[in-house]
């Protein structure tokens, strides 16, 4: 499912104290940055939730206190936080996309990769590619209700590849 990218720490300088001598009495806090990235299969057009998966991540980091970006590396399908308790709620979102960036119109001319490709990337460009999200006491803070869901916008299954970074303070 995962594969690590690694951990890098940085150290900045967060403080001097009045009348201190530089280099001597300088406070110091220790930056964690830590990537990893995962895949999500899909069966074709929907919502597919990954929190759990982003949640593994950034425990794995060590990051008390910070944020976490998740990024995914496609063009025809995309990011949300959205609704995780009742999936009519997504089902309705699926709909409304459908009704907003139909297939097979007449209008497109992008259709060497099928019916289905140019609304695709149409409803990626409405949604997003990437989703930040506060990170305090080692835990994502999400609302009560909502998830992160990778809004697939094509018909087929695709492997999609997912870029998490977490970013703060150990």
């Amino acid at each position: 499912m995962s594969q690590a990218r690694g951990d890098t720490r940085l150290t900045f300088f967060t403080g001097l104290r009045v009348g201190s001598r530089i280099g001597r009495e300088i406070g110091m806090a220790s930056m964690i940055v830590h990537s990893d990235s995962f895949s999500v299969k899909t069966r074709g057009k929907g919502t597919y939730e990954v929190t759990s998966h982003v949640e593994e991540i950034v425990r794995a980091s060590k990051v008390r206190s910070g944020l976490v970006t998740v990024f995914i590396q496609h063009t025809s399908a995309s990011l949300i936080i959205y609704e995780n308790a009742d999936q009519s709620a997504r089902v309705d979102l699926e709909k409304y996309f459908d009704r907003l960036v139909p297939e097979n119109a007449d209008y497109f001319v992008h259709t060497a990769e099928g019916p289905d490709d140019m609304p695709g990337h149409i409803r990626m460009a409405l949604t997003r590619t990437s989703e930040t999200i506060p990170v305090e006491r080692g835990q994502m803070q999400l609302g009560t209700w909502q998830g992160i869901f990778v809004f697939e916008h094509r018909s087929g299954g695709h492997a999609r590849s997912l870029v998490v970074t977490v970013t703060g303070e150990g």
